[in-house]
């Protein structure tokens, strides 16, 4: 089964975060063992998502990891002018949700898998997908557990996000907060002997503006990123019942992006000392005033060296020189953080064309992630 084929079931199969994936693993797990290579699946608590990974070469040796996901993010809002479930062609580019985000990586890997069965491999390939990435990579977890188990360690890591093809060395860590605002309630013709909650959230949203604006000035920075900074944003807000009601409760989610490095622990304590000192003073007239700060998730940055031997391999398959550092998160943070992997993001599309309308990869793109992991596979036959 060729990449193009694969790529077109993948896209079939409506896996958005919230939706079950269940029935593409199986199907990638019935293709490959067609081929007669075995899969390991790894079931959430709810039966309803599963990662996948699966092995062909020895056990014995270090191998190299291929890692993607297989969730996509909600089409519902946007206008697209081709079905987002299923693949469509044209001219040297194939539409669909997840064609760049990242299943067209995916289906490259799983051709590469079934070319590889028939291969002597003296060195494994290992292809490793993962559920809930576009959530806070919330799937892969579970995976990697299970990986800290094996006698023999992974070598190597790439994650397939979309680079262009570039070995990207590094991404922000993300960590997702719940503010909640706690006030008193009352009419509003009384205001002012209620307690908004809403007021609450919007002098905390200055606290918020005031911290990024710190660190805008004053860093840390790392000039290879388009946002040489950490950044705060409030993504979400909701507080009230109707206008004639004084609001005693407010809640935002936030996030904070960190450089790899930045301990956004330092900015969470900066924000609880400012959720303090907003209620604070008011505390004698309603004992009940509060500003919670809760951790829901987060993933850590990566941060791999430029002279790592993981890049340079990498660079050696792409024939590439350069290396970049992407702005949204992966798995890599992880894979590195928690195995002490090794690891390098590349893979084939931009970015700027995922979680859009009328999502599309071009099939050069394709083509030089096909040459990539062909060389890897020759690689692996070699023994490095």
């Amino acid at each position: 089964m060729d990449m193009r084929t694969i790529l077109e079931r993948l896209i079939g199969f409506e896996t958005v975060s919230h939706m079950t994936n269940v029935p593409l693993i199986r199907w990638v797990e019935g293709v490959l063992a067609d081929a007669g290579i075995n899969s390991t699946l790894i079931f959430d608590a709810s039966g309803q998502k599963a990662n996948l990974w699966a092995r062909v070469g020895p056990d014995d040796v270090p191998g190299v990891i291929l890692s993607g996901h297989v969730d996509v993010v909600p089409v519902e809002g946007q206008t697209w002018t081709r079905p987002p479930f299923a693949l469509t062609q044209e001219g040297g580019r194939l539409y669909g949700r997840g064609t760049t985000d990242m299943k067209g990586f995916d289906a490259c890997a799983i051709a590469l898998m079934l070319e590889a069965a028939k291969r002597d491999l003296k060195v494994p390939l290992i292809l490793a997908l993962s559920h809930d990435e576009e959530v806070g990579c919330r799937g892969v977890g579970s995976m990697i557990d299970a990986m800290a188990a094996w006698p023999v360690p992974p070598r190597f890591c790439i994650v397939g996000e979309p680079t262009g093809m570039e070995a990207a060395i590094g991404h922000k860590g993300k960590v997702a907060l719940r503010v909640s605002c706690t006030g008193r309630a009352g009419h509003s013709s009384a205001a002012p002997h209620a307690l908004n909650a809403i007021h609450l959230a919007m002098d905390f949203g200055a606290a918020v503006r005031g911290l990024q604006a710190e660190i805008a000035s004053a860093g840390p920075f790392d000039a290879e990123y388009d946002v040489p900074y950490s950044t705060l944003h409030i993504g979400k807000i909701h507080g009230g019942v109707q206008v004639n009601v004084v609001a005693n409760v407010c809640v935002m989610d936030m996030e904070i992006r960190a450089l790899a490095g930045d301990d956004p622990a330092r900015q969470i304590a900066r924000l609880e000392a400012a959720a303090e000192a907003i209620v604070a003073p008011l505390r004698g007239r309603f004992p009940e005033a509060a500003i919670e700060v809760e951790r829901l998730w987060d993933y850590p940055g990566l941060g791999t060296a430029p002279g790592a031997d993981v890049v340079v391999f990498v660079k050696g398959l792409t024939g590439g020189n350069a290396h970049l550092k992407v702005a949204y998160g992966t798995e890599g943070g992880m894979f590195a953080q928690r195995l002490g992997l090794p690891t390098v993001i590349c893979g084939p599309g931009a970015m700027a064309q995922g979680h859009m309308p009328d999502e599309y990869v071009e099939l050069a793109q394709l083509a030089r992630c096909e040459a990539m992991l062909a060389a890897l596979m020759a690689r692996c036959e070699a023994g490095f």
